[in-house]
């Protein structure tokens, strides 16, 4: 039994860990005090930190649980696929909604590039992805797609792309059409693009 004191501390830092997942694709990752988190959470800035080491540390915990959540989310639907044109399509419906500006695009955004300046932020989404590539490479090679693990780390990397360059106005009609495209290409032509 948990008792009212672990309680309430467990839902604070969750109000924590929620403020800091909206503030920072609203403000920017260091534009996030701990004044105006602890506001946001409606607690005390000495709460923030009776929480969490630091402010990094917490707004680290914010983002990557939020990645980790999507990831999670991805895997759940790339096992209802059956083929990998239909996984293509199934990755690339599922990151419809986000338009390269909405709040969830942002805190990808802004996580990566604080991952730029903080090894530690760095290895936890490292982990993120390699889990992901790692997972989705495992299901490309049951289903016969020539390297697997090669392929997963291109495709997962232009899903991070296009979701980015949609912030920067990229319009394509049916980029699926070109990664389907590539999957399908025949031993002869990946010999031609490795040249």
């Amino acid at each position: 039994m948990v008792s009212p004191a672990a309680e309430r501390g467990r839902a604070v830092r969750e109000r924590l860990l929620n403020a800091a997942a909206e503030l920072i694709p609203e403000r920017g990752w260091t534009a996030v005090s701990t004044r105006i988190l602890a506001e946001r959470a409606g607690v005390t800035p000495s709460v923030v930190h009776y929480h969490f080491p630091s402010l990094s540390s917490l707004l680290s915990e914010a983002a990557t649980s939020r990645m980790r959540e999507l990831l999670a989310g991805l895997n759940e639907l790339m096992e209802s696929t059956r083929s990998p044109g239909d996984a293509i399509e199934t990755m690339l419906a599922s990151v419809e909604e986000y338009t390269g500006v909405d709040a969830s695009s942002l805190l990808f955004i802004e996580a990566y590039l604080a991952s730029t300046r903080d090894d530690e932020l760095r290895e936890r989404i490292r982990e993120l992805v390699a889990e992901f590539r790692q997972r989705f490479g495992q299901w490309l090679d049951q289903h016969g797609v020539p390297a697997p693990f090669e392929t997963a780390a291109v495709l997962a990397a232009c899903v991070d792309g296009l979701l980015l360059h949609r912030g920067l106005g990229l319009k394509a009609k049916d980029p699926s059409a070109v990664l389907r495209r590539l999957l399908s290409a025949s031993p002869e032509e990946e010999r031609q693009c490795e040249q």
